[in-house]
């Protein structure tokens, strides 16, 4: 018997993993950057999101995946590997899985920003 919290795990397990694979294939073609560029491009997006001068990756996305990051390298989560081997091992599955995706669909929206001319915020007043 499944449970609709049980369902909902498995439905976004099953959302990350098609996300990645998705953004696999596509970041595959030709003309797409390659794994070096967006990770060059990591620090600019960064540096834009916590300046709020990037009109991409918002504090609120920074921040999950930061908290996912986190997440994976906390000691404090080698406790229920211990205790249930691979079933332990799942969990951090699935959020490196949606860290991936997430980070080569936010990398990908960011680059192209940047080849589309970056569009700057001028701090300023507003008047009319």
């Amino acid at each position: 018997m499944t449970t609709s919290s049980g369902s909902r795990s498995f439905a976004g397990r099953r959302a990350a993993y098609l996300t990645l694979a998705r953004v696999i294939v596509q970041s595959r073609k030709p003309g797409t950057p390659s794994l070096g560029d967006r990770a060059r491009a990591l620090p600019r997006m960064v540096g834009g999101a916590l300046s709020g001068r990037s009109g991409v990756l918002g504090r609120g996305r920074l921040g999950l995946l930061i908290l996912a990051v986190a997440y994976l390298v906390s000691p404090v989560d080698l406790v229920p590997e211990a205790l249930t081997a691979v079933f332990g091992l799942v969990d951090d599955g699935v959020v490196a899985v949606w860290l991936g995706g997430a980070l080569l669909v936010e990398t990908q929206r960011f680059l192209e920003w940047e080849r589309a001319g970056r569009p700057r915020v001028v701090d300023g007043e507003l008047v009319g």
